[in-house]
């Protein structure tokens, strides 16, 4: 797959896991394709490691999104846990 396509894939993918853990999060459409294309990354490592398959076959495989979403919930999550944000936006902070 070329670039073009792993940015749409990130970008769709982050969003989807955005949308199965809402929150409020930093960093808008960008991190949101980082997330979504390290994600993919990490989707099709453990796809190979854990279950012995190629799991980026390609743009219109079914397999390459569950594994781009799966591994974009998972980066979502480690970022949320490294940033301290657990997704509940507990309101404006304010600085004195």
């Amino acid at each position: 797959m070329g670039i073009l396509a792993w940015v749409v894939i990130g970008l769709l993918a982050g969003a989807i896991a955005k949308a199965l853990m809402p929150g409020k999060d930093p960093g808008g459409v960008l991190v949101t394709m980082l997330i979504g294309v390290v994600g993919g990354l990490l989707g099709g490592f453990l796809g190979k490691v854990i279950f012995g398959v190629e799991s980026i076959n390609g743009f219109f495989h079914l397999s390459t999104w569950i594994a781009a979403i799966v591994g974009s919930v998972i980066i979502l999550a480690l970022y949320r846990l490294v940033t301290g944000r657990n997704g509940h936006g507990h309101g404006r902070h304010s600085h004195a």
